[in-house]
């Protein structure tokens, strides 16, 4: 590996950062600590201990791109410089980065979702639980960015703003039902220049009573009241199955007559997603429905699926977390994962 590079594009993206401590006291150059850091957490690191040990064990290489003036820092000093930056800047210096390493190609998904991460909870100070939503780009298997909700604000209030945070031209955005707002579509298509695959519950009232009358309507008449298109998928490993079926309209002429449809920006499909899941001799069935700017059931069951993978493979970018909440410490970093395990895994 090329340490060069790497620290040449880290300190380009993070050199706007202002160091939070005093001149007199600055033994280690900002932008070796947050290279370190980077370094270690990319290689697992999972406490501030061993990013210092880290650092310790790579020190011969790392001085080939680092000054280390005053050899590794210690994992105390990781702990005040990460407490004391500005997580305002930080954020906008990482996104700037990761969207720079990563080559977001057109037709990509990239799934927002909202997490209360594992473990930030923490009822002896008596604080709830974190509310996160993250950008994941499927492809690449990368964390583009997060926004953490206030505690009296909801994930809707924020996604438009990680959204605008985020370069997604030609890319196809995947949200759950708590994106399932017209002003969120009309950022995507109009702002963005992206397409969007987005989950339809009864929160859209009226819009979904028609949906699911729609498709109780097309299975009854045996699949003859509509032109509509069909696609399954089937999966077996672990002990069960799975078989997904996926129907779609995307007829103007049907479309215009559901309640609310002109107030969806570019809006030209809806779906039925019929899920059968067999384990230990049980059956369970699971109906989802979805409003869609792409045709084709079978792209669109390749793009839900997609989005999925956000359940089971975004790791969560914990310094961004713990500088946002104001709860750095030295027991906390202990037992919480460090942010960029998303970037190069």
């Amino acid at each position: 590996m090329n340490g060069t590079g790497i620290s040449g594009d880290i300190v380009e993206h993070f050199g706007s950062m202002r160091d939070p401590r005093l001149e007199r006291t600055r033994l280690h150059k900002l932008s070796d600590i947050l290279v370190i850091a980077i370094c270690a957490i990319i290689c697992h690191a999972d406490s501030w201990e061993e990013v210092e040990a880290y650092g310790q064990a790579k020190e011969v290489w790392l001085r080939t791109f680092l000054s280390l003036e005053n050899g590794i820092p210690s994992h105390d000093t990781f702990n005040r410089v990460f407490a004391r930056l500005n997580a305002r800047e930080f954020e906008t210096c990482f996104i700037n980065w990761v969207s720079a390493v990563a080559e977001i190609t057109a037709g990509q998904v990239i799934a927002l979702d909202g997490k209360l991460p594992r473990g930030s909870r923490d009822g002896a100070i008596g604080k709830g639980a974190i509310d996160i939503v993250s950008a994941w780009a499927t492809e690449n298997q990368i964390a583009l960015g997060q926004v953490k909700v206030n505690e009296k604000s909801n994930e809707i209030t924020v996604i438009p703003e990680l959204l605008s945070m985020l370069e997604l031209s030609g890319c196809i955005v995947t949200i759950d039902a708590m994106g399932c707002q017209t002003e969120i579509v009309k950022q995507i298509v109009k702002e963005k220049e992206a397409d969007y695959v987005i989950a339809l519950k009864e929160n859209q009232g009226r819009l979904y009573e028609d949906v699911v009358l729609l498709f109780k309507d097309l299975e009854k008449s045996n699949y003859t009241a509509y032109l509509f298109d069909y696609a399954e998928t089937f999966n077996q490993g672990h002990g069960r199955s799975e078989k997904r079926q996926c129907w779609t309209i995307s007829d103007p002429e049907v479309l215009k007559y559901l309640r609310g449809f002109e107030k969806w920006e570019k809006l030209r499909t809806v779906s039925c997603i019929r899920s059968y899941r067999y384990e230990n001799g049980h059956e369970s069935v699971e109906e989802r429905y979805h409003l869609a700017s792409i045709t084709g059931a079978k792209p669109l069951l390749t793009v839900i699926r997609s989005h999925w993978g956000i359940e089971n493979r975004l790791h969560w970018t914990w310094i961004l977390l713990l500088m946002k909440t104001n709860a750095v410490c030295e027991k906390t970093m202990a037992r919480k994962i460090l942010p960029f395990c998303a970037i190069l895994l």
